[in-house]
C-alpha cells in the first residue's frame, strides 16, 4: 500500500491580492512562510520517501517544508498544475465579477458547464490531475510521498477518485492554504484517511479564517474584492485632486500647503507613459481609491515606483488596501520590473505598518523641506527564492 500526502501550497499573491492565479506564476506571501514553517513542523515525525509538486513557484516553495529538513529532492510534474485560467489569468475576482458576473457564477457554484476561456474546464483539470497522481503512486509501491498541488485542482481530483457526479461537485469542501489530505492506495484504488485537515495552522495564519468566499451561510458579510480602471484625468479632475488633498491632510494636516497643481501635472505625466499608471479602484461602480505608479522613475534600476496609494474613507480599515498593492505588482510585473519602491512619510505609522506587514523593507531615507520619508522596497521577482 501506498501513503499519499496531498498538500495545497501556501497562502500565494492570488489568495491576498484577490487576483486570478492559475497557471500565472504567484509567489508565497509573508504570511505563507509562516503557514509553511508550521507544515514543517506537522511533518517532522512522518517518515516520507518522495516529494513531487507542480512546476509553479507556489508550490515549489510549499514544498520546501519537507524537502529540506528531510533532505529530500524535488520533483517537479506539470500535470500537479492548478486549473489553466485561460483570459482571467491575474485578473482580479471583482473585475470578473462586474465584468462577467454569469461566468464567475458558474465557476464558484462548480458547474460542469464552466470553462475559462481560452482556458480548462472543471472536467479537465480533474483529469489530468488525477493522470499526474496515478502516475506518481505507480512509481512508489508500498512507499509514502507527498505530492504538492492547487485549490481546484485538489478538489476535482478527489471528486473523481471518490465518484461524485457532477452535478454534486458544488458541494465540495474549499480547503485552507497547506491543508494536507491523507490518502492510501492499493489494488483496489485510493482510499481517503482525512481530507482537507489544517489543524496545524492557527487561527492568525489560516487564510480562510480572514475570508468569507468559501462559506455557505448566507447571512456572513461577503469579501468586498476590488476592480480596476484607468481613471480619466479629464473627467474625473475633481475625484483625483480631492482624493490627494484627503491624503496630504491626513499626514500633514494644514501645517503644509497642498500643492493640487503640482500633483496633478505629475499624474497627467504618468497617465501619458501608460494609461493604466493612474487607475482608480473600485467595488462594483463605488469609487474606492486610487493607485498612482510613475513607469519612467527607475525603470533603468527595473524598479517600479509607486507615487501614490490611497483608499477612500467608506474602505480603509477593511483590509482593502492590499489588491491595490497586488494591482501594482501586476502593473510593474508586466513592465519586466523585479522591485516596487515608494516613499512614505515617517509620521505616517499606519503606512508605515502596512507597507511592513506585506514585506516591504526600508533601504534609504530622504529629507524634503520638513518632511523626512523612508523608502520601502519589495522584491517582486518571480523566482524560486520569492523576496530577496
Amino acid at each position: 500500500m501506498t501513503t499519499l500526502y496531498l498538500i495545497r501550497h501556501a497562502e500565494a499573491e492570488g489568495n491576498l491580492y484577490r487576483r486570478i492565479h492559475g497557471w500565472y506564476d504567484a509567489l508565497i506571501t509573508e504570511n505563507g512562510y509562516r503557514q509553511i514553517q508550521a507544515l514543517e513542523i506537522r511533518f517532522t515525525d512522518i517518515p516520507i520517501d518522495a516529494v513531487y509538486s507542480s512546476d509553479l513557484i507556489r508550490t515549489q516553495t510549499t514544498a520546501q517544508a519537507i524537502c529540506r529538513p528531510k533532505n529530500l529532492p524535488l520533483i517537479a510534474h506539470k500535470g500537479l498544475r492548478e486549473v489553466h485560467m485561460g483570459l482571467w489569468e491575474d485578473h482580479p475576482w471583482g473585475e470578473i465579477r462586474h465584468l462577467y458576473p454569469e461566468e464567475l457564477s458558474l465557476f464558484n457554484h462548480s458547474d460542469p458547464a464552466w470553462r475559462a476561456p481560452n482556458g480548462e474546464s472543471l472536467h479537465e483539470v480533474g483529469h489530468r490531475m488525477e493522470k499526474a497522481v496515478r502516475e506518481i503512486v505507480l512509481q512508489h509501491p508500498d512507499q509514502t510521498i507527498a505530492i504538492f498541488s492547487h485549490g481546484t485542482a485538489i478538489r476535482q481530483f478527489l471528486a473523481r477518485i471518490q465518484g461524485i457526479s457532477p452535478s454534486q461537485w458544488h458541494s465540495l469542501p474549499h480547503s485552507d492554504n497547506t491543508a494536507v489530505s491523507c490518502l492510501a492506495y492499493d489494488e483496489e484504488g485510493f482510499h481517503i484517511v482525512f481530507e482537507g485537515d489544517n489543524s496545524h495552522l492557527d487561527e492568525s495564519i489560516s487564510t480562510l479564517a480572514r475570508q468569507s468566499w468559501w462559506k455557505k451561510d448566507k447571512d456572513v458579510e461577503e469579501d468586498v474584492n476590488l476592480w480596476f480602471r484607468p481613471l480619466d484625468l479629464n473627467t474625473e479632475q475633481d475625484r483625483y485632486l480631492a482624493a490627494r488633498r484627503d491624503a496630504w491632510m491626513a499626514v500633514h494636516g494644514p501645517a503644509l500647503p497642498f500643492d493640487g497643481p503640482t500633483f496633478l501635472e505629475g499624474a497627467r505625466n504618468a497617465a501619458s507613459q501608460n494609461p493604466w499608471a493612474v487607475c482608480a479602484a473600485m467595488n462594483g461602480e463605488r469609487f474606492a481609491g486610487v493607485l498612482q505608479c510613475n513607469p519612467a522613475r527607475y525603470a533603468q534600476e527595473q524598479t517600479g515606483f509607486i507615487s501614490f496609494f490611497y483608499v477612500t474613507s467608506a474602505f480603509r480599515l477593511k483590509g482593502l488596501g492590499v489588491q491595490l498593492l497586488g494591482q501594482a505588482i501586476s502593473f510593474y510585473r508586466a513592465l519586466g520590473r523585479h522591485r516596487l519602491r515608494l516613499r512614505c512619510a515617517v509620521s505616517n505609522a499606519i503606512a508605515l505598518h502596512f507597507y511592513h506587514k506585506y514585506g516591504f523593507q526600508a533601504v534609504g531615507q530622504e529629507q524634503i523641506g520638513p518632511l523626512t520619508l523612508d523608502t520601502l522596497e519589495l522584491s517582486i521577482q518571480q523566482t524560486l527564492e520569492g523576496r530577496t
